[in-house]
């Protein structure tokens, strides 16, 4: 059965349907509302950018051993034995590795088989010399004859001599199958196993002398001229909170292959040296006596707070509504654990310092 509706009025049929749809929309609304006042806000910490550096020169550094030695052979064989591993300390002249030397004294014997025949012949041609010797003193034999003689003989005392030093060769080329440690300290590296090839060169551990730390760091062009020897430096080692003062110990005056800058180390004292490892990184500061000529409006801050994509820098900061806004920004040097932001963000801008989450735009944030 088909029915048939007659609309009596279409007006009245308009009108119901922008009801319905302004009660959709006022849904949708309320649901968005919602939605947004259950998404918690991620807690921010904010700061401003930091001002000139003044009379202070920061850089970063890493500690490093004072003294690392790379240990390896000069032939070529299998290694036999690997008596150590990373971590173990090891005292001055303890034996590391052994290389297979069954050619080399496979070559010693030879030569001492060549020593003894060569002392042989000299016995023989001692004795002929000797004997013309006295037969020229008797007339009895001529100047060339004994000049003769004499030629023998030197040639048989430089073959003795000569195998000699083949034995001494050998000898030497012996010691390198042996590895000891050349000081006292500990394996960091173990860069081969028992049973591996051993070639010329090539480490096959790596120790570094203990308690012996200090720290290098490179410094730009334009702050070297301001850096002296023996100046007190400022160390905070942030990963175990440590903060003390050492001395600038070298100033490197060539930066050719250190890419333009100039290399520096500073020692550290015996009583902090203890929880230092090598690797450990450390922000320095050397107080100048030369005040350092720096822009008046220089805008710095923390290298943490910079965000990286592909060859872009940026940093969040937050926006009328109260949600994080990524800002794209110019930067230049960088100073120890700061950062100059050439454009894209003013001198008294507030941004994003810290967060207790995951930073994207549009994302909520409340100020701690």
């Amino acid at each position: 059965m088909i029915m048939n509706i007659k609309i009596q009025n279409p007006a009245l049929l308009f009108i119901g349907f922008g009801i319905v749809f302004i009660s959709a929309c006022s849904s949708n609304e309320n649901k968005s509302e919602a939605m947004a006042n259950n998404d918690p806000a991620i807690i921010v910490t904010v700061a401003k950018p930091f001002g000139s550096q003044g009379n202070s020169i920061n850089i970063s550094g890493q500690i490093e051993a004072s003294q690392t030695a790379n240990i390896s052979t000069k032939v070529m064989g299998y290694i036999t034995k690997l008596n150590v591993k990373v971590g173990d300390h090891v005292n001055k002249g303890q034996l590391i590795a052994t290389i297979n030397n069954n050619d080399i004294i496979a070559k010693r014997a030879q030569a001492d088989a060549m020593i003894t025949e060569a002392g042989e012949a000299l016995k023989s041609a001692q004795k002929d010399y000797d004997r013309f010797t006295a037969l020229y003193k008797q007339q009895s034999a001529s100047a060339k004859e004994l000049d003769n003689v004499t030629l023998q003989y030197n040639a048989a005392r430089s073959r003795v001599e000569s195998a000699k030093q083949m034995r001494n060769e050998v000898n030497a080329t012996m010691a390198y199958t042996t590895l000891t440690a050349p000081f006292s300290g500990m394996v960091t590296q173990k860069l081969a196993d028992a049973g591996s090839m051993a070639s010329p060169g090539m480490p096959i551990v790596t120790i570094e002398q203990s308690g012996t730390y200090q720290i290098s760091a490179a410094v730009p062009e334009t702050e070297i001229n301001q850096i002296k020897k023996e100046e007190a430096v400022t160390v905070n080692i942030k990963s175990i909170n440590k903060v003390f003062t050492g001395k600038v110990s070298q100033v490197n005056p060539s930066s050719q292959f250190t890419g333009g800058q100039y290399i520096i180390k500073v020692s550290i004292p015996d009583k902090e040296k203890n929880g230092l490892y090598a690797g450990m990184y450390a922000d320095l500061s050397i107080a100048s006596s030369n005040k350092i000529e720096t822009a008046a409006d220089e805008v710095l801050v923390p290298v943490s707070s910079i965000i990286k994509k592909d060859q872009l820098t940026g940093l969040y900061t937050i926006s009328a509504n109260n949600t994080a806004l990524l800002r794209w920004v110019r930067v230049g040097k960088t100073y120890g654990d700061k950062i100059e932001v050439l454009s894209g963000l003013e001198k008294d801008e507030q941004f994003i310092a810290s967060a207790d989450g995951k930073l994207f735009n549009g994302v909520p944030v409340k100020i701690k």
